[in-house]
């Protein structure tokens, strides 16, 4: 996507000046005045400003790299240091050369002139709008050092929660691959050789190894017609995944699958509260706050919830009623937030319900992993076993066959 530079005013009269990705620029300017703006300007960058680090050397940022640098950030400024000599320093340590080279642009851009947030947005592939969009509000009240900390710590536990997930759901893909591996070399290698002498008995067969014969016959003989309709199938299911609409589909499917839709749901709730509990407190406005949430949840029907929350809250509505007519949040949350509402103490209650939800997780994910466990060992046990009973069937009358 093409960058733009732009400039623009808030309500209150301060000038905002930034570098942003976008589709094109109407759709920039849209964004801007979202966000409650005022467009001065927006200018398209050069192809060749556009190049940055990551673009130029390859590669991916990891979120070890981020944390480090997010809490020696903290550090340093705390300590009194410069923010362009703590920039020279964290380069010299890095050592991926991708991570490096980023931190060696955005150091030259802050020697130009530009403010951190302005640099880091420039690079939007290695720090998300919500890192950016932190560290603004840090520069604004004067709390960057605690703002970096606290942007570590927010990386930290988001990552956890996601490798967890992960984790539970690799086990059970990995065994059911094997599984499905396993029986597809039974019926073409195996099933064929037993087929020979069974042939040679001049018998018939009992039915479960007719049928099984015969099903081995049908994937041999049209193996090659399997293997394109798997890949054209995948190929149709990865160009849906890439519209909207397809997109959305396949979310809410994730949302509503048995056993691992109410992790992901989980998930994504502990996620919407953590990252908004982490804007609020460290001064992002509402709105804006909203759209980033909404941004980073990486579901797209979480997406729309959230953003109905944002446009209904423009129009002068709590936060608690759109969240409770999105039906996506659960009772119990809504009404909290509710109450942090009420109180004056939202970030605290959404840190509570983040804190809860990932205990829930860590219960599911483990819940998960000792039942799926004993199915997918059943489930190796029927099939494999069915097909070697299928198989020893006639062999148990052998003796029968040859008088």
């Amino acid at each position: 996507m093409p960058t733009f530079r732009y400039a623009a005013k808030e309500r209150s009269g301060k000038s905002v000046n930034g570098v942003s990705e976008a589709q094109d620029k109407k759709a920039l300017v849209e964004a801007l005045r979202k966000q409650d703006l005022i467009i001065v300007s927006v200018k398209e960058e050069s192809k060749k400003a556009n190049v940055s680090a990551l673009s130029r050397w390859g590669g991916k940022i990891k979120i070890t790299e981020l944390v480090l640098f997010s809490r020696q950030m903290a550090t340093m400024i705390d300590a009194g240091i410069p923010l362009v000599q703590a920039l020279d320093i964290l380069s010299e340590q890095i050592e991926s050369r991708v991570f490096k080279a980023v931190v060696q642009d955005v150091k030259k851009d802050v020697e130009n002139g530009l403010s951190l947030h302005e640099a880091l947005a420039k690079h939007p592939k290695a720090f998300s709008a919500l890192f950016v969009n932190m560290v603004k509000a840090g520069e604004s009240s004067g709390a960057l050092d605690s703002i970096m900390d606290r942007l570590a710590l927010y990386i930290e536990k988001t990552d956890s929660l996601i490798r967890k997930v992960r984790s539970a759901m690799i086990y059970p893909i990995a065994v059911s691959v094997m599984a499905v591996v396993v029986t597809l070399i039974l019926l073409i290698k195996v099933v064929p050789v037993f087929k020979t002498i069974f042939a040679d008995f001049g018998s018939d067969l009992p039915m479960p190894t007719l049928i099984l014969v015969t099903i081995s016959d049908f994937i041999i003989h049209h193996i090659i017609l399997w293997s394109i309709l798997t890949v054209v199938f995948f190929m149709v299911i990865l160009r849906a995944l890439r519209t909207p609409k397809g997109r959305i589909l396949y979310d809410r499917f994730m949302l509503k699958m048995p056993i691992f839709g109410i992790i992901m749901r989980k998930v994504a709730v502990s996620k919407f509260s953590r990252t908004l509990a982490t804007l609020v407190k460290s001064g992002v406005p509402i709105l804006a706050a909203l759209e980033i949430v909404a941004k980073t949840s990486g579901n797209r029907v979480i997406e729309s919830a959230v953003m109905n929350v944002r446009n209904s809250i423009r129009e002068g509505e709590t936060i608690t009623a759109p969240l409770m007519r999105s039906k996506v949040f659960p009772p119990l949350v809504v009404r909290m937030i509710s109450v942090g509402e009420q109180t004056g103490e939202l970030e605290k209650m959404l840190t509570k319900i983040a804190d809860f939800y990932d205990d829930q997780v860590d219960a599911a994910v483990s819940g998960l992993t000792s039942l799926i466990e004993p199915l997918i060992i059943s489930f190796l046990g029927v099939v494999v076993g069915g097909i070697v009973i299928c198989m020893f069937l006639p062999i148990f009358k052998i003796s029968t066959i040859i008088k």
